[in-house]
């Protein structure tokens, strides 16, 4: 994944991120708040030497460089901060003190400063003060010669003591900024590590990546389209329209030396919206001026005649086992060259029923009587009837629901298909979340319609309208009711 991959996963979960930088925020207040200021005492030294014993003035500088290193190490010393602790009552212990010592000595100069750090100012400043004497004076000592001749080395202080008048720590601005910062990667990493071990269906390249066929259909998520799933009336100027048009156009031209006229819409789980989509891709096949005949194969969970508003009472069932002839129970919706088989009763065997002979026989027959066959099967990893569909059909549509499905129940549900050499026309990315560029781009550019008069609608938003086509149907049909 490249750098553009992992920023999308941080954007698609920016909620972690900014939970994430609210409770670093949240840590670095209250750490702040409940630390005890910290004041700063110092006191800086000068190394000399007033000795004649050392005439070179270069190596008389490496010589008290070197001295500096030490005496930053007896600065911190026990003997040190014992003599301290014995010198003034400051409340504190030897190994107290020495915690509270820092030097730095800084590099090519004979300049050691020490500071010591303490949560109470007067303090601070009192035991920085015993400190330079004590320390003199140690040095002092350690430097006379045996003989009480005068010390080659000579320490003077030369700024300090003197302590802060407000507290060095904790530093408020700091804290926040460093724990927004180190809350904004911890939240960062935690994004891309939910994103990488996300494994449902995401966007439309890993769908063409796990199916391995071409992406014909986006179509955008609209939070009205449950309530009016078909794209009629208002919904047939809306972005949603438009991506089923594209869709329309993919799907005649997949395969032009091979054109596919019976095509079996299926998924892999209930509930992605292939019923829909068999439904507005046929709605939108017969605005281009085709034949098209919609059929509902899923005999277990039928919902086609519901979303068009007509009788399913009578059809395909009914149909198979010889009850009716296909001319008498097939109806017309709307105003399009729309013909729409409804399932019929619900049958106790629907797979040996969809894989009979005499579905195949009527599949023969309605191909020759329409020029695209569009059939909403079963959901393929619940139950077999779409693998058997989709077998006798010229292809098959594979439709994925966004965020819902798992990249393994898709992979599974291709191979489904791939095992008994059912021909994958394409995938559709149902429920897409589109860009606002592509939206506004959309509104920008769509046709304004003038209303229509009002058509009576179900209480789902769809046209009603469909009667049985009698007297209308296609001479096609006419000939298979005989």
């Amino acid at each position: 994944m490249d750098v553009l991959g992992y920023l999308r996963l941080v954007r698609r979960h920016w909620w972690i991120v900014l939970v994430t930088v609210m409770l670093a925020l949240g840590t670095a207040a209250l750490v702040t708040v409940r630390t005890a200021p910290r004041y700063e005492a110092s006191v800086t030294f000068f190394v000399t030497t007033p000795s004649q014993g050392v005439t070179d003035a270069y190596q008389g500088g490496l010589f008290l460089q070197q001295r500096v290193k030490s005496y930053g190490d007896l600065l911190t010393s026990d003997r040190l901060a014992q003599s301290v602790v014995a010198e003034a009552p400051l409340g504190l212990t030897a190994d107290q003190v020495r915690n509270r010592i820092t030097t730095v000595a800084t590099t090519g100069t004979v300049l050691l400063k020490a500071t010591i750090t303490d949560t109470d100012q007067t303090r601070a400043l009192k035991t920085t003060e015993t400190l330079a004497a004590k320390f003199t004076e140690l040095v002092r000592k350690v430097e006379t010669p045996p003989d009480g001749k005068s010390p080659p080395i000579k320490i003077e202080v030369v700024s300090g003591p003197r302590v802060t008048s407000s507290p060095v720590s904790p530093q408020p601005v700091r804290n926040l900024v460093l724990g927004g910062l180190l809350g904004l990667l911890a939240g960062a990493a935690l994004a891309v590590l939910r994103g990488l071990a996300d494994v449902r269906m995401r966007d439309a390249a890993a769908l063409q990546r796990v199916t391995g066929s071409p992406l014909l259909g986006e179509i955008p998520f609209e939070s009205g389209a449950k309530a009016a799933p078909l794209i009629v009336g208002d919904a047939a100027n809306s972005p949603r329209a438009e991506a089923v048009r594209k869709l329309r156009t993919n799907l005649r031209f997949v395969d032009v030396h091979e054109p596919a006229r019976v095509i079996a819409v299926t998924s892999a789980l209930q509930g992605e919206g292939k019923t829909t989509m068999a439904c507005n891709t046929a709605i939108a096949l017969a605005e281009a001026g085709w034949r098209v005949l919609l059929i509902d194969a899923d005999l277990r969970r039928p919902k086609v005649a519901d979303y068009l508003g007509l009788d399913g009472g009578v059809g395909l069932t009914d149909v198979l086992v010889g009850d009716v002839q296909v001319g008498d129970v097939v109806q017309r919706w709307g105003e399009k060259s729309l013909l729409v088989l409804p399932s019929g009763a619900a049958p106790p065997n629907p797979s040996e029923l969809l894989g009979s002979k005499a579905m195949a026989d009527l599949l023969v027959a309605l191909r020759e009587s329409a020029d695209i066959v569009v059939i909403d099967t079963a959901p393929l990893l619940a139950v077999t009837d779409g693998v058997v569909v989709a077998v006798q059909a010229d292809g098959a549509l594979l439709v994925t629901q966004q965020g819902r499905t798992s990249r393994s129940q898709v992979a599974a549900a291709a191979h489904a298909l791939s095992s008994v050499s059912v021909r994958l026309l394409g995938c559709v990315l149902n429920m897409a979340k589109v860009a606002k560029a592509d939206a506004y781009q959309y509104e920008a550019y769509k046709v304004v319609v003038p209303a229509a008069p009002s058509v009576p609608t179900d209480r789902a938003g769809t046209r009603r309208g469909g009667q049985p086509a009698v007297g209308d149907r296609t001479q096609e049909l006419t000939r298979l009711s005989r």
